[in-house]
C-alpha cells in the first residue's frame, strides 16, 4: 500500500463522505474545503491539486473506492433442481456502514459545567496546599507561593485581565482559598518569574494522578500558542520586507480516555519535536501510569523513541514514512516495521487513537484562547503552563461526575528558589 493509499484509508475510516448527484464529496483534512470525485467518467477524477497535477490516482479518490468497496456485496448463488439445468442468480447488496458514536452523559456532564467553576477553586487550593513556601532570607517578605500558584492558575482560567480579575480574587479570598489577596501587579510580576516554572510542571503532573487507574493509553504531540509578538526581516527574493507572528510550541502527552496531559514541555517555534518524546514519556512512567501504548505522528519516527517506549512496557504506535527501510536500526525497528506494513489495518487502530492529543489542544485552546497574553518569554511559558494546568483540572472535574474518580492529592514537594 502507497502513502497515498494509506491516507485514503485514513479518510475513509475518520471522515464521512457523502454522495451527491453521482458525485462523492470528501472533506479536506486540513481546511474546511471539500473535494469532488467523479467515479463515472472513464477514469476516476478528483478537483484536488494532487490529482490535477499527476493526472493519477489521489487520497481522495482512493478514500471513495474504499467507501464504495465495503458498501456494496455481490453474491452468487446457484440453485439446482431435477430435471432442469442448474439456475446461477447474482445479487449485489448494499449496506450503509454506520459510524461509531458515543453517547453523551449528559446528566453528568450538565452537573460538571454548573458546578465547575467553584469545584475548580476547591480542587486548585487543594492542589496548591502541597507547595512549601521557600525560605526567605533576605528583603521584604514575599507573598505565599501557594497563593501566587493559586492566583496566576485561577486567571487564567477566567481569562481576565488583571483588574477585571480582582473581584473574582476577592470572592477567593473570602471563601478560604487565599491567606492573603495580592494585587493584580503582583500577579502579573510573579508570571514573569522563572521560580514559577518548575512548580507549574510538578502541578500538571499531580493534577493528573487521580485518573492513573483509568488511564493506559497516550498520545503525543505539539502545538503553537501565539504571542503578541512579530518577527520581521527582509526578503531578497521577493523586494519587501516580510512580517510573522512569533509563537510558543507546547510538547505534552495526554491519555487518550479523559484527555488530561501527564507531562508538558516547552520550547521555542522552532524546535525539533523528536527530542522531546523520550522525557514526556520518561515523566508520565514515573508518575506511575500503567502505560499500554502510545501514539504519535511521523515527526517522532526513530529507534530511539521506539526503545524509550517499550522500556516502559508500553507499546510504539508511530507510522514510518515513505523512504524508511526494515534494515539498518536495528532488530527492534525491524520488527515495527514489519508490524506496520503487513498488519497495517491492526496498526491504524492503534495509532488513530493519537486524534485524541489534537482534541486536547482544540479544548485548551476553545477554552482559554489560543494566544498568550504575556509579553516576556518567561511570562509566556508560564501562562502557556497555566492554561495546560487548568484544562487539567477541568478533566478532573469532569471526571468526577462522569466516572466516579475521587479527587484526592498527595503532593507535598519543595522547589529551591
Amino acid at each position: 500500500m502507497d502513502a497515498r493509499a494509506q491516507r485514503g484509508l485514513e479518510i475513509a475510516n475518520r471522515s464521512k463522505l457523502t454522495q451527491q448527484n453521482g458525485l462523492w464529496l470528501v472533506p479536506s483534512e486540513h481546511t474546511n474545503q471539500q473535494y469532488t470525485v467523479d467515479l463515472a467518467s472513464d477514469k476516476p477524477r478528483c478537483t484536488c491539486r494532487d490529482h490535477e497535477f499527476r493526472r493519477a490516482t489521489c487520497k481522495h479518490i482512493h478514500a471513495v473506492l474504499i467507501v464504495v468497496e465495503r458498501t456494496k456485496t455481490v453474491t452468487t448463488t446457484t440453485t439446482v433442481e431435477e430435471g432442469k439445468p442448474p439456475v446461477t442468480q447474482t445479487v449485489e447488496t448494499e449496506t450503509v456502514k454506520v459510524r461509531r458514536t458515543y453517547r453523551q452523559e449528559w446528566a453528568s456532564y450538565n452537573r460538571a459545567q454548573t458546578h465547575e467553576k467553584s469545584e475548580f477553586q476547591a480542587l486548585l487550593y487543594a492542589l496548591c496546599a502541597g507547595v512549601e513556601m521557600p525560605v526567605n532570607r533576605f528583603g521584604r517578605p514575599r507573598l505565599p507561593i501557594a497563593d501566587m500558584l493559586f492566583s496566576v492558575v485561577f486567571k487564567t482560567y477566567t481569562t481576565l485581565s488583571g483588574r477585571r480579575y480582582a473581584s473574582d480574587l476577592k470572592e477567593a479570598h473570602r471563601r478560604g482559598f487565599l491567606s492573603e489577596c495580592p494585587h493584580y501587579n503582583s500577579i502579573s510580576r510573579y508570571l514573569e518569574s522563572e521560580a514559577l516554572t518548575p512548580y507549574l510542571k510538578q502541578l500538571i503532573t499531580d493534577s493528573s494522578l487521580p485518573l492513573k487507574s483509568v488511564e493506559t493509553d497516550f498520545a503525543v504531540d505539539s502545538s503553537g500558542f501565539a504571542t503578541a509578538h512579530f518577527l520581521r526581516w527582509f526578503d531578497a527574493k521577493y523586494g519587501r520586507e516580510m512580517r510573522e507572528q512569533d509563537w510558543v510550541k507546547v510538547h505534552l502527552m495526554c491519555g487518550v480516555r479523559t484527555n488530561v496531559v501527564t507531562s508538558v514541555e516547552i520550547s521555542k517555534a522552532y524546535a525539533s519535536d523528536y527530542n522531546y518524546y523520550k522525557p514526556l514519556v520518561d515523566k508520565t512512567a514515573q508518575s506511575g501510569f500503567n502505560m499500554k501504548e502510545v501514539s504519535a505522528d511521523k515527526a517522532y519516527l526513530g529507534a530511539g523513541n521506539f526503545a524509550a517506549t517499550l522500556k516502559h512496557g508500553a507499546i510504539p504506535y508511530i507510522p514510518f514514512k515513505v523512504n524508511s527501510q526494515p534494515n539498518g536500526n536495528g532488530a527492534l525497528w525491524a520488527r515495527i516495521y514489519h508490524f506496520y506494513n503487513f498488519q497495517r489495518d491492526e496498526f491504524l487502530q492503534h495509532y488513530h487513537k493519537r486524534s485524541n492529543v489534537e482534541t486536547t489542544f482544540s479544548m485548551i485552546k476553545a477554552k482559554f484562547g489560543e494566544r498568550l497574553r504575556s509579553k516576556t518569554p518567561t511570562a509566556q511559558v508560564n501562562e502557556a503552563l497555566c492554561k495546560v494546568l487548568a484544562h487539567n483540572i477541568c478533566c478532573l472535574i469532569q471526571s468526577v461526575y462522569e466516572l466516579g474518580i475521587q479527587a484526592t492529592f498527595e503532593s507535598d514537594f519543595a522547589v529551591a528558589s
